[in-house]
Formats: C-alpha cells, sequence, structure tokens
C-alpha cells in the first residue's frame, strides 16, 4: 500500500505525495536494528536499573531500537518470585529472538545475563560487549548457528 496520490478532499495533490514517497522511502534506508540490552539487575536494583537506562539512551544514540526486559517485567512481576522470575526471563528470551544484536553490557556476568548469551550464540545472534561507560570491548562475536 503506498501513498495516495489524492488529499483527502479527492483532489490530485502530487506535491504530498511525493513529499510523504520520499519520507517513507528514506525510512526503508534507515532501517533502525533492534538491539536486545544485557546487563546486571539483580544486587544494586537501583544503579542497575540507572546503568540499564543510559544502556537504552546509548543505542538510540547509534540509531538501534533498544529491547530492555529488565526494566520493562519488574514493573510487573516480581522479581523475588522464582517462578515470575523465570516466567520474566523466558518472555526476555521470546523478544531476544526477534532482535538483530545483543549488546552485552558491563564487567561481570549475571546469571539471567549468561542465559542471553547463550540463547544468543545458539540462534547466531551477533554478541558486542560494552564496558559500564558504553565503550566497546573487543569485536562483535556470532553465535553458532550449530
Amino acid at each position: 500500500m503506498g501513498v495516495n496520490l489524492y488529499n483527502s478532499e479527492g483532489y490530485v495533490d502530487p506535491t504530498a505525495h511525493e513529499a510523504l514517497t520520499n519520507i517513507i522511502e528514506e525510512e526503508k534506508k534507515q532501517k533502525r536494528k533492534i538491539v536486545f540490552i544485557c546487563s546486571p539487575f539483580a544486587g544494586d536494583v537501583a544503579g542497575n536499573i540507572d546503568r540499564a537506562r543510559r544502556y537504552g539512551r546509548f543505542a538510540v544514540t547509534k540509531n538501534t531500537i533498544p529491547v530492555i526486559p529488565h526494566l520493562m517485567y519488574p514493573q510487573f512481576l516480581c522479581e523475588d518470585d522464582p517462578a515470575e522470575r523465570q516466567l520474566g526471563i523466558e518472555m526476555g528470551l521470546a523478544l531476544l529472538a526477534s532482535c538483530q544484536e545483543l549488546w552485552v553490557f558491563g564487567g561481570r556476568v549475571t546469571s539471567g545475563m549468561a542465559v542471553e548469551i547463550e540463547k544468543a550464540k545458539a540462534i547466531g545472534i551477533p554478541i558486542k560487549y560494552f564496558t559500564v561507560d558504553c565503550k566497546p570491548v573487543g569485536g562483535l562475536e556470532y553465535g553458532s548457528t550449530s
């Protein structure tokens, strides 16, 4: 479905048609990657939430769409309930499968992060590592497809 050549009153409007078509074409050229943000949550929860927000902001500055499940699911799931924590991890992994890259932040890998990293490797999603200050660490790691 393309842009309508006619305006809302039924008159031909080639200028608006061309402008809207150009905008749509430009957006297609600039399609942004969806990246999964992998960083600690447990422990220093308040500090880790602040850092995850900063990582999301960093991802946006890199023209990507960040997915940060550990900022979303704790809004309605209880992290201290093992069944709800597991449900949150499973839902996060379902989102990970729709992402083009996994971005890992920080100097340590928690048990939850390890699950996300292993899933990315298992399904062949590229992994990038960053410091807590959003500086790249090493090169791009690709998950195995076997």
